[in-house]
C-alpha cells in the first residue's frame, strides 16, 4: 500500500494542481476530501491550459481514477458544466470520475447567503461568494443535503420545500433575494440525472482500491494557513485543509497514509483579507506585470510577498511533511536580491512560530536573510543540476527553514517543466 496527500504549505495557490498532475503518473487513483468550487487548479499540457475547481487534476491523465470524496461540498450544477466543459475538449470522465453520496450540496440559498454575509461583515474575510461556508455551516447545524438526497426525486422535492420556506424568511429579513423551490427543484433534478453515473458510495470504493493495492493521492485544496483550526482564523475557509482533513474527508485511516507532501512557492502569495507579514508591495507589482498571480477561480490578484520560513516550519509539523515540491521558482529569475523570513520580532520577542491572534501576527516584523538573485532564466531547467548555483543555494535553504528535503522543483506552468531532485 502506497498512499501520499499532499497539501498547500502556505495560503493555498502554491501550484498544487500542476504538482498533482506531475504525480498522479505515479498514482492509479486521486481524491479530493475537502473544500468546493472555491478552488482552482491549473494545469498545463502541452499547449492547453485547464483549470479544475471540484474535479480532481488526475482526470487529466489518462485511465487514472478520480473520487470527490464525502468532505467536499459540491455544487451540482457547477459540476455539471465542469464534466461538459472536459467532454468538449476530449477528456472521458464515465467510469473514471466518481461521486461519494456523502458529500454535501452547496444550494442557491448558500450562495445568496456568502455574499450578503461577506458584504454586511464588519471584518471582511475575502470569501469567493461560491456558499461554501453556508454549505458547511447547513453541515454542522444538520440541515444540509446530500448527494444521496438527488436520487430520491419525492424526498428531495418536499424536503427542499420546507427548508426554501425556512431560508426565505431569512432572506426576507436581510433584504436577499427570494427562492422558487420548484425553480431550484427542477435544476437540481436535471443535473442529478447528469450526475447519477458518477455517485457511489466512496467510503466503500476507496476500500476496494485500497484493496486492490492501488496508489492513491490525496489532492488537498487551499492550504495550510487558510485551514478553520490551524489557519490565520478569521481568515480563513470552511474546512480543514491540513494533512489530516484527507482521512475525515476521505474516510481512511490516518495509518494508510504513507507520504506527505507539502507544496510551497518559492515566496509567498494570499488572497483575501488578513495579516501577512511578509508582504512586499514591490514584489507584488513585478509578478502582476509579468502576468502572474491571479487567481484561478476569481481572477484577483493575489498579495505577494517573500518565503516566509515561520510560516513554512510551523506547516511543515502539522502537516507531517516529509517532501516538499517547490514551485514558481522562475517567479523570481530577474531580481538582484531575493529576501527569506528566517524569524519574527514581537516586540522584544523573538518568535520562530506564528502567533494564533491575527492581530499579533499583524504585529510581527519579519526578519530577513537576503540572498544575491540569480538573474538568469530557469525555465529551461530539467534536472537539479541545470539550475544556476545561486538558485539550488536558495533552494536548500529554503527546505532547511521548512524541515523538509526537496523532492519535486517547478520552473513554469507546464508539466514538462517539473522534475524530481
Amino acid at each position: 500500500m502506497m498512499n501520499t496527500v499532499l497539501v498547500g504549505v502556505q495560503w493555498g495557490d502554491e501550484g498544487k494542481g500542476k504538482i498533482i498532475d506531475f504525480l498522479t503518473e505515479v498514482n492509479d487513483v486521486v481524491v479530493r476530501s475537502q473544500g468546493g468550487n472555491n478552488a482552482g487548479h491549473t494545469v498545463e499540457v502541452g499547449e492547453k491550459q485547464y483549470i479544475l475547481h471540484l474535479i480532481p487534476s488526475g482526470i487529466l491523465t489518462k485511465a487514472k481514477k478520480c473520487l470527490i470524496g464525502n468532505g467536499t461540498v459540491v455544487d451540482p450544477l457547477s459540476l455539471v458544466q465542469e464534466i461538459e466543459g472536459l467532454h468538449e475538449r476530449g477528456i472521458k470522465t464515465r467510469g473514471r470520475l466518481y461521486l461519494s453520496d456523502r458529500a454535501h450540496l452547496v444550494m442557491p440559498y448558500h450562495r445568496i447567503a456568502d455574499a450578503g454575509n461577506e458584504a454586511s461583515k464588519r471584518v471582511k474575510i475575502g470569501t469567493t461568494k461560491r456558499g461554501i461556508g453556508p454549505t458547511y455551516q447547513d453541515k454542522i447545524n444538520r440541515v444540509g443535503f446530500r448527494v444521496h438526497d438527488l436520487l430520491d426525486k419525492d424526498s428531495f422535492a418536499g424536503k427542499l420545500k420546507a427548508r426554501i420556506r425556512e431560508v426565505n424568511k431569512i432572506h426576507k429579513q436581510n433584504g436577499w433575494e427570494a427562492l422558487s423551490a420548484a425553480k431550484v427543484n427542477k435544476s437540481f433534478m436535471d443535473a442529478a440525472e447528469l450526475l447519477r453515473p458518477y455517485i457511489c458510495d466512496g467510503i466503500h470504493l476507496l476500500h476496494d482500491f485500497m484493496d486492490a493495492k492501488k496508489r492513491i493521492l490525496f489532492e488537498g485544496a487551499q492550504g495550510t494557513f487558510l485551514d478553520i483550526d490551524y489557519g490565520t482564523y478569521p481568515f480563513v475557509t470552511s474546512s480543514n485543509t491540513t494533512s489530516g482533513g484527507s482521512c475525515t474527508g476521505a474516510g481512511i485511516p490516518p495509518t494508510s497514509i504513507n507520504t506527505v507532501y507539502g507544496v510551497v512557492k518559492a515566496y509567498t502569495t494570499r488572497v483575501g483579507e488578513g495579516p501577512f507579514p511578509t508582504e512586499e508591495d514591490s514584489l507584488g507589482d513585478l509578478l502582476h506585470g509579468m502576468g502572474r498571480e491571479f487567481g484561478a477561480t476569481t481572477g484577483r490578484a493575489r498579495r505577494c510577498g517573500w518565503f516566509d520560513g515561520v510560516l513554512a516550519r510551523f506547516s511543515g509539523r502539522i502537516n507531517g511533511v516529509d517532501k516538499l515540491a517547490i514551485t514558481n521558482i522562475d517567479g523570481l529569475d530577474g531580481l538582484e536580491e531575493i529576501k527569506v523570513c528566517e524569524y519574527y520580532k514581537l516586540g522584544r520577542k523573538k518568535l520562530d512560530y506564528p502567533p494564533s491572534n491575527p492581530e499579533a501576527l499583524k504585529a510581527c516584523k519579519p526578519i530577513y536573510t537576503t540572498f544575491k538573485g540569480w538573474k538568469t532564466s530557469t525555465s529551461k531547467a530539467r534536472e537539479w543540476k541545470d539550475l544556476p548555483l545561486k538558485a539550488r543555494q536558495y533552494l536548500k535553504v529554503l527546505s532547511e527553514l521548512s524541515g523538509s528535503k526537496i523532492d519535486i522543483v517547478s520552473v513554469g506552468p507546464k508539466r514538462q517543466e517539473t522534475f524530481y531532485v
